[in-house]
């Protein structure tokens, strides 16, 4: 059987919805937040933002980390502080999954966001890097 902790690999969907005419203004903050991340954090192996085609106020993050302290690295990261707080002015919504198994540390600051969180753990299964 698999061993899932905080060494392995997990997903993370971000659900928002943007408040109404500020779609582009929140557009240019994901643009500029997405460059940070693929700039600066190794441990982030998947990262988009994709419009949902039945309401253009819906979007998603979908994002793929190597292990817990990739998810540390990202909640430090300058630019993902200034999006959740402009998050705050551009946005109405904002729920996020996780499915895989983190570690107590991980949830832990998961949960100190204060978002809406739902973690799925890993009962079988395997990851490849």
């Amino acid at each position: 059987m698999a061993k899932f902790d905080s060494s392995t690999p997990f997903i993370l969907i971000a659900r928002i919805r943007v408040k109404p005419g500020k779609i582009q203004e929140y557009l240019d903050l994901a643009t500029k937040t997405d460059a940070a991340v693929r700039a600066s954090e190794q441990g982030m192996l998947h990262h988009t933002f994709d419009q949902d085609p039945e309401n253009p106020l819906c979007f998603t993050w979908s994002e793929v980390y190597k292990n817990d302290d990739a998810f540390l690295a990202h909640l430090a990261n300058p630019q993902v502080g200034e999006y959740l707080q402009s998050h705050a002015q551009l946005g109405d919504g904002f729920t996020v999954e996780v499915y895989g198994t983190v570690g107590d540390r991980c949830k832990a600051a998961m949960e100190a966001t204060g978002l809406p969180l739902k973690i799925f753990e890993s009962k079988c299964g395997y990851s490849r890097l």
